[in-house]
């Protein structure tokens, strides 16, 4: 492990979120979705949309009523490089000055409303410091994911020295840009049994290729199905937000699905797919020809095998119902969580303000040791236990004792009797990919689906994204991994969408992920599978730090807490093709990664 170093000299390295509490935990909970849709149910009969619906559009011209233009600054007040938010009266704006030229944009991240001022800025674009999302400083349009919408991209113009801002004043209040779509024409839709594209999966990757192939003008039949009751969602919000209604972690309202001709089939379960003849058939006997496919059906959760694995009250959290059911049954009584990974602790910190007691275990000897490492497991197991959880590490379940079928009492191995009333487990997941095995779509021996760079299998006109595939990782020399992660799934399903309309797009998104846990963030971005040594700036205790996770002489992974935006910094920096070397860390000397940008 490597030595834990003062806090580091360089000034510019002091961009930590300055955000009263209030505003750090609305980070989590703020939803991405606008007002609050409501859900699609779907069930075998109501299968399809009717498309007479269309969303409000924007007027395309606004008239000078609809507009404010102001005078926000001297041309010299900003230098190269620099992000400045400005006020125009009706909203703010990100001014932004990148080689001589001034760029206005949308301030606000649409995907949880980060301020971007807080950002990165290199390479033409703005990289949020919450999530990693990047936006195009020339039109405001979304490079890299999270989240689904672009900025609004305002005129600029300088006179006598002076930069002024137009804007119009419907753009500054809604602060997020869908792009423009394709409507459907293709006359079919609604009653035939054939599709031009069939998405299995209505996770992220699902619908961020459905919406890729309507902004890209595909204006054919597009059918989405999902084994969920709902419309496409926030999936990671729910262990984090275990009371979230559905409709607030609507991802699209139900009109936008219509307006845009793509179809949901909801609780719609495919059992096998026919590649020969371009046909899946669902579990209610419904059968669909495709001309393209992509699948993108998630991961499901692994369960306890152990002894009384049936009784009542032990889940899993896969689906809204799941979450709410939990936090129900936990209020004021006894909580058990499985698994001290990302869903299990974020899990447990959520129930600490719900339930009279909440249990931790994991046959770790602290939580997320193979991810993040022993001193920042450690230090954050140090957080929880402070707020009341209690752990027993290195032990498992052997039995769960049930009253009248109820969860009563959890045994471990270590022989340890744990009062539970409610239990979750969150220890793993395996790809969704069972109802593939006879298909001649290639799964490699744990199940999932390997990709070439382009997010095809091994089958013409089959793609795969999201949770259940094996792709080769541009920046780790190509190699094979599975990052069964948020932002990588849109990522994956925007470069499957591209393919499908022949583009010849290859995944190059470098990872970026996000923790959680009372009402404090940890950032993550890279790859660090086979990490060797770790090295820790800042201070560990506060939870104020960054660590370096390397592997030989190179870094191949940073994770921090309460020092943005260095995660999305360090992002950049791989994202243009530069190594980190472990010496450049090892100093304490940051300037490598306070320059610029490249």
């Amino acid at each position: 492990m490597g030595g834990c170093f003062s806090k580091p000299k360089p000034v510019e390295l002091k961009i930590e979120v300055v955000l009263p509490e209030k505003e750090r935990s609305k980070e989590e909970l703020s939803a991405s979705g606008k007002g609050s849709p409501r859900a699609y149910q779907g069930n075998g009969t109501a299968r399809h949309f009717h498309t007479e619906e269309r969303l409000p559009a924007p007027h395309p011209y606004p008239g000078p009523q609809d507009c404010v233009e102001a005078a926000v600054c001297h041309v010299k007040d900003l230098e190269n490089g620099q992000m400045r938010e400005v006020e125009l009266g009706w909203g703010k704006v990100l001014l932004v000055k990148d080689n001589g030229e001034f760029h206005a944009l949308g301030h606000k991240c649409p995907h949880y409303g980060a301020p971007l001022v807080k950002g990165v800025l290199s390479r033409g674009r703005v990289r949020c410091p919450w999530h990693g999302a990047c936006f195009n400083i020339n039109t405001g349009d979304l490079e890299d994911f999270p989240g689904l919408d672009s900025l609004h991209k305002f005129q600029v113009k300088i006179e006598k020295e002076k930069v002024y801002v137009r804007a119009s004043k419907q753009a500054l209040q809604l602060q997020r840009r869908t792009k423009v779509m394709a409507k459907c024409i293709s006359p079919s839709a609604g009653h035939s049994g054939s599709t031009n594209v069939l998405i299995v999966g209505a996770g992220a990757a699902g619908l961020v290729c459905a919406e890729t192939l309507r902004q890209e003008g595909f204006s054919d039949r597009i059918v989405l199905c999902t084994l969920d009751r709902h419309l496409p969602y926030d999936r990671p919000k729910l262990s984090k937000s275990l009371d979230a209604q559905p409709e607030q972690l609507a991802l699209r309202p139900k009109e936008f699905f219509r307006a845009y001709g793509i179809e949901v089939l909801t609780e719609a379960q495919v059992v096998t797919v026919d590649v020969r003849n371009k046909k899946v058939v669902f579990k209610d006997g419904f059968k669909l020809e495709y001309n393209k496919l992509l699948l993108a059906p998630g991961s499901s959760p692994k369960t306890l095998s152990c002894k009384g694995k049936e009784v009542e009250n032990v889940f899993t959290i896969r689906t809204p119902e799941d979450a709410n059911r939990v936090v129900r049954l936990a209020r004021g009584r006894n909580a058990i969580v499985v698994g001290a990974g990302f869903l299990g602790m974020e899990v447990a910190a959520y129930l600490t303000e719900k339930a009279h007691s909440v249990s931790v275990v994991e046959l770790e000897e602290t939580p997320f040791r193979r991810f993040l490492g022993e001193r920042v497991g450690r230090a954050l197991m140090k957080m929880f236990e402070n707020n009341g959880v209690k752990f027993y590490m290195q032990t498992e379940v052997l039995e769960l004792r049930a009253q009248e079928g109820k969860l009563k009492e959890v045994v471990l191995k270590s022989s340890k009797v744990i009062r539970a009333d409610v239990c979750v487990v969150g220890i793993g997941a395996v790809p969704a990919t069972g109802f593939l095995r006879q298909s001649g779509i290639g799964l490699d021996s744990r199940g999932f689906i390997p990709v070439n760079k382009m997010m095809q299998t091994n089958v013409p006109g089959v793609f795969a994204a999201g949770d259940v595939v094996t792709f080769p990782l541009a920046w780790r020399n190509n190699r094979k991994v599975n990052i069964p992660h948020w932002q990588m799934a849109h990522a994956q399903g925007r470069v499957a969408a591209q393919n499908m309309l022949a583009q010849e797009a290859e995944i190059s998104t470098v990872p970026y992920l996000w923790t959680a846990m009372f009402g404090k963030s940890l950032r993550y971005t890279g790859y660090g599978e086979g990490f060797d040594d770790v090295i820790i700036q800042g201070d560990l205790e506060e939870l104020k730090f960054v660590a370096f996770y390397t592997k030989g002489d190179e870094v191949i992974a940073v994770a921090s807490m309460n020092y943005d935006p260095i995660v999305s910094k360090v992002a950049e920096v791989l994202g243009s093709g530069r190594a980190i070397r472990k010496r450049e860390v090892e100093t304490g000397d940051m300037s490598w990664l306070t320059g610029k940008g490249s």
